[in-house]
């Protein structure tokens, strides 16, 4: 199982190239088809709906997003599929209608939320759903999330698509409530083999983390997160074999 090369190439869209001065609210169907337009690869966000769907939509709560409030895993899919996305004309979208607008024309990289609240072992029924609707996609497609624990349990529903991890250095101060100890200890990544994963995506910031090293010693291809400006897409790029940005145009290699 090996990351395809497309995801090497094109920068990837940080939850799908969006702007909302123009309308395009992050991981929305106006986000991913401005991505396609672009050429770039397409990194969307997904959630457990509470009939057991997947969501493609980054906060576990309504309020930023929406008009709404309150946990999204409070509300059925179809229900979700009828709330606005403040500042666009989209509504949230599920994963089976973003497979179905990709339809293979973008790489695809889905980040499975972690469901557990402290990136432990709680969790399966988002990685199951995201398995049955990954099952018959053909297009370029990669899975990852923070908790490693979902990139194996994944990894056993669906060994065909490849995964990966999230990465960064874990900071305490901006994972409460995940024990401090499991912080650091996921800091130096040293789930990779378990996971079965085959790349991790890293913070831009902290590339330079001996973990990080290591795996691009192993011929890991190692992406990063979120570069906002050609500044720091300069710097990441000395380490990082792709970026996944947000904020700007990237331009896309020769």
């Amino acid at each position: 199982m090996m990351l395809p090369h497309s995801f090497l190439r094109a920068p990837v869209a940080h939850r799908a190239y969006h702007d909302p001065t123009q309308g395009r609210i992050e991981n929305s169907p106006a986000a991913i088809d401005a991505a396609i337009a672009a050429g770039y690869a397409i990194e969307v966000d997904v959630q457990l709906s509470r009939d057991g769907r997947a969501i493609v939509f980054h906060d576990y709560d309504l309020d930023r997003l929406t008009d709404e409030t309150g946990p999204l895993r409070y509300r059925d899919a179809e229900a979700l599929g009828r709330i606005g996305l403040s500042g666009g004309n989209d509504t949230i979208p599920t994963l089976s209608q973003v497979l179905a607008q990709v339809a293979g024309r973008a790489p695809l990289l889905v980040e499975i939320k972690d469901q557990d609240g402290t990136l432990g072992p709680a969790v399966g029924r988002l990685e199951q759903a995201v398995a049955d609707e990954l099952a018959g996609y053909s297009g370029d497609l990669a899975v990852m999330s923070f908790n490693p624990n979902s990139v194996r349990v994944f990894g056993g529903m669906a060994p065909h698509v490849p995964r990966g991890l999230v990465t960064c250095g874990f900071a305490t101060e901006h994972w409460a409530p995940v024990p401090r100890q499991r912080l650091e200890r996921l800091a130096e990544i040293p789930d990779f083999d378990a996971a079965g994963a085959c790349f991790i995506s890293h913070h831009m910031a902290e590339l330079d983390a001996p973990p990080v090293a290591r795996l691009k010693s192993r011929g890991v291809p190692v992406l990063c997160w979120t570069v906002r400006s050609p500044a720091q897409e300069t710097v990441a790029r000395q380490v990082a074999d792709n970026i996944t940005f947000e904020g700007y145009a990237a331009e896309i290699p020769a």
